[in-house]
């Protein structure tokens, strides 16, 4: 058996959240619809918890989430909230779900927590989460979607379950083909063509000519990759999971087709086998010319561009063939885990704050994730001028237009899915097992842990 490269922190994480699963104290009270959480009295003091993986982000995830608390406890004096990072030290996201469920069985869990969309069904019926849709009104919660910048509508309905709103979205993003613009002149190609991964591998194979090292990154098929990896599946005509949610179909021959592209191109010396942490570093560094990745690292593409000398451009994700390319989104919803209808109202008015106009003005310009809020970035809006200044980020914009929603597994066992999957595509993509037998035989094991 190879070397897998799949986190054991990860594995440990979801294990934990397997065996937490059956007595999650919070479980049940999903099922229950609860009573609109009344107003705040003038005068009643209230104290939440915001759990966010964005605090275990050192810069502008962590100054960018703690200036925007504080400037929500200053318009709301008797709401005092503390931050926190995910308990623990994986950066999986199933590490998310475990940190909520630890706490939970302890009698303590944060009052909201954002939680990654892969794990939406698991927080409506294993975490608790609270309709949003059950604790304001109809009219409250359409308000928070709507105003002068209404939220996107393919963005809206990303946390929904079961007919409700479960959780608000938050901060994501979509998959963004970055590269070095002197690279690729270097190579003799002054006007790219991105537009399918027939004329991406033509350009990487030119590039890797002139370089003699592999010129192309693809976050989606190594591990942590599973968002992106959705929408490449979804492009070429597969898809992870049936309409009904009853059956696994990476296995499917679309499916073996999409990941036999992308072993092609290791074959053809022009995809790099690295991990994601060394996809994060490669553009910035020279090590490749391109990558497909979250367009969340854009900031930081631009600071190595800028001290590297080099010009960074940026293209939408390449479809297969004639077929548009169908993103998928990363990212976050935020949900309100708390009993207490006090602090049920006071986590409401927060996750209005963290989603409203004035966050994705901080949101967006300063760490780099979509404006779920799109007319900021048009005249007159707080994002007009910084769309002028950043206009790399047009592509993940105009992608929100295209966008389908990241799919959560059914079940406790939805990350080892997840696991069974990168593990089947990096084996294939990288090392050469056959297509069809390795998918099927992952599909098929995951099946039986969706059962």
């Amino acid at each position: 058996m190879r070397t897998r490269r799949l986190a054991a922190a990860a594995s440990l994480a979801a294990l934990a959240a397997l065996t937490l699963a059956s007595c999650t104290p919070g479980a049940a009270a999903s099922e229950t619809a609860a009573a609109i959480a009344p107003e705040l009295g003038d005068d009643q003091r209230v104290e939440i918890v915001f759990e966010s993986y964005n605090l275990s982000q050192a810069g502008a995830w962590t100054d960018t989430v703690q200036q925007l608390i504080a400037e929500f406890e200053a318009a709301h004096p008797n709401i005092s909230v503390t931050g926190q990072a995910p308990q623990g030290t994986s950066a999986a996201n199933s590490s998310y779900t475990s940190s909520v469920q630890t706490q939970l069985l302890a009698g303590d869990p944060p009052d909201v927590a954002q939680l990654t969309f892969d794990s939406l069904e698991f927080a409506a019926t294993q975490l608790g989460a609270k309709p949003l849709s059950d604790i304001v009104s109809a009219e409250e919660l359409e308000a928070a979607f709507g105003g002068e910048h209404p939220m996107h509508p393919n963005a809206r309905v990303l946390a929904d379950w079961d007919g409700k709103t479960i959780g608000m979205p938050y901060v994501f993003s979509t998959p963004v083909l970055f590269f070095n613009a002197d690279a690729l002149a270097a190579a003799g190609i002054e006007d790219p063509d991105f537009s399918t991964w027939d004329s991406v591998e033509a350009i990487a194979q030119q590039v890797t000519a002139a370089t003699g090292k592999p010129s192309l990154d693809v976050n989606c098929v190594v591990t942590g990759g599973n968002w992106c990896m959705q929408g490449l599946f979804r492009s070429n005509g597969a898809q992870v999971l049936s309409d009904d949610r009853s059956t696994i179909e990476f296995g499917s021959e679309q499916a073996v087709d999409t990941v036999e592209r992308f072993a092609r191109m290791t074959e053809d010396g022009v995809l790099r086998n690295v991990d994601a942490a060394a996809q994060m570093e490669g553009l910035a560094k020279g090590d490749v010319a391109m990558v497909l990745t979250t367009s969340a690292v854009q900031g930081m593409l631009l600071q190595g561009a800028e001290a590297g000398g080099w010009t960074l451009d940026a293209a939408a994700m390449p479809g297969f063939g004639d077929a548009e390319a169908v993103p998928t989104n990363s990212g976050s919803a935020l949900f309100v885990l708390s009993e207490d209808p006090a602090e049920q109202r006071a986590s409401w008015e927060f996750i209005e704050f963290m989603t409203s106009d004035r966050a994705y003005e901080l949101i967006t310009s300063q760490i780099g994730y979509l404006p779920l809020r799109p007319s900021l970035t048009e005249e007159g809006g707080a994002l007009a001028d910084w769309l002028a200044a950043n206009p790399l980020a047009q592509p993940n914009l105009d992608q929100l237009d295209r966008l389908e929603p990241w799919v959560s597994y059914p079940g406790n066992s939805y990350a080892q899915v997840d696991e069974l999957l990168a593990e089947a595509i990096e084996n294939v993509v990288f090392y050469g097992e056959p297509a069809e037998e390795t998918m099927r035989d992952a599909a098929e094991r995951a099946q039986a842990l969706i059962e």
